[in-house]
């Protein structure tokens, strides 16, 4: 693991080193950061400094699991000698970041236990977030994350297509198709293509499609109808821990015939979540160009106050948007576009990725738009998924 880039940022921010502290396998960043999952039984540190070594202190019992890590290492018995390691490691550090949030703004960040945050203050040092370091070291999209996320996504974006045709074959064809079939369709396309995804996806229409987090199942599956609104939301992945999701949700209409569109209520929803999501990645670019910082909770702001200007307000459900980043997590480590379930503070960053997916949940239908959007180092935030415009017709 290489430490160059956030070192460089912790410079930048006049931050001295980043400790990070695990105990028992309580620290994601710690387990990515030190090479994948370990089965630790006692405290462990790796301290990065702004210049110089990262140093490991690291018990005993644990210190061969971290045999083939090429850092200064500190073994320890007893908690005075973990003490002892500590007070000289950070002697000389006025301000260290650790996995912490000031009053728990963000509960991703805010890892390490309140005791762990008073003992090391009360070595002399100032502890701060390391929220945007976290960005910087495990969230940022490689060359390689880059071209493997266009092709996931070109793959994911046919798949979806691809079902929503089934939906409208089987109609008009007058064969039953259901949420559960639909869904299990998509689950063997991804397998035929040989894409990685932790959940199956969501299939739902109508009331269904107005729960956000509704669960596609044979139990709870419903036949498809022509008049049906429907909702699909899907996600994947080239093989790989180092690759991003394609993470998209789309919606489309069942004609009862060639004529039929979808009703002026359906219409408002869904030009309202398209409009919430254009302004929040115009606002993204607009900060871009203007060589300006801007945070998750601004980018959600600029969503949901569309939403809400249209008389939506209260049918939002949850933050606009959730980060993209290497890990077996579909929702990754960096920025979330959030000022709804938290406010995320921290910044777009070259090199991150985000979804962009606002919605309005009625208890008749739901709509959501999901796109996924990288933020270029040169370019600024690109969106890299297809972008629905239209709802899909289908019979």
């Amino acid at each position: 693991m290489r430490f160059q880039a956030v070192q460089e940022y912790m410079r930048s921010e006049r931050i001295d080193a980043w400790l990070l502290h695990d105990f028992r396998g309580s620290n994601q960043i710690f387990t990515r950061l030190t090479g994948g999952k370990k089965h630790l039984s006692r405290r462990t540190q790796l301290l990065i400094p702004a210049h110089g070594e990262p140093h490991l202190i690291v018990q005993h019992l644990d210190a061969p699991q971290f045999s083939d890590l090429k850092v200064k290492k500190t073994v320890f018995i007893s908690w005075p000698e973990l003490r002892g390691a500590m007070e000289s490691a950070l002697s000389g550090f006025k301000r260290v970041a650790m996995e912490y949030s000031p009053g728990g703004v963000l509960p991703v960040v805010s890892i390490v236990d309140a005791g762990t945050i008073e003992l090391v203050r009360s070595m002399g040092v100032e502890v701060v977030s390391s929220a945007n370091l976290i960005q910087v070291q495990a969230a940022m999209w490689s060359a390689s994350a880059v071209r493997e996320h266009r092709v996931a996504s070109k793959q994911v974006d046919a798949i979806k297509d691809a079902a929503f045709q089934l939906i409208g074959d089987r109609v008009s064809a007058k064969k039953p198709v259901s949420e559960f079939e639909v869904q299990q369709y998509i689950v063997g396309e991804f397998k035929r293509q040989g894409l990685e995804f932790p959940d199956p996806p969501i299939v739902g229409a109508n009331a269904h499609a107005g729960d956000p987090h509704f669960e596609t199942n044979a139990k709870s599956s419903v036949l498809l109808k022509r008049g049906d609104w429907v909702l699909i939301d899907l996600w994947a992945r080239r093989p790989g821990d180092d690759n991003i999701y394609s993470d998209i949700t789309w919606t489309g209409y069942i004609r009862k015939d060639a004529k039929d569109r979808p009703s002026d209520r359906h219409m408002k929803v869904f030009k309202t979540v398209l409009a919430a999501r254009d302004a929040s990645v115009e606002r993204a670019r607009v900060a871009w160009k203007a060589g300006e910082s801007v945070q998750g909770w601004q980018l959600d702001e600029a969503a949901s106050r569309e939403i809400i200007s249209a008389g939506f307000g209260d049918f939002i459900r949850h933050r606009t948007g959730h980060s993209l980043s290497p890990g077996a997590l579909v929702h990754g480590v960096g920025m979330n576009l959030d000022n709804l379930e938290t406010h995320d503070t921290r910044e777009m960053l070259p090199g991150i990725g985000y979804t962009v997916e606002p919605g309005v949940y009625l208890p008749e239908f739901g709509v959501r738009s999901e796109i996924n959007v990288f933020v270029d180092p040169k370019k600024g935030p690109v969106i890299t998924s297809g972008l629905q415009r239209t709802p899909i017709l289908m019979g």
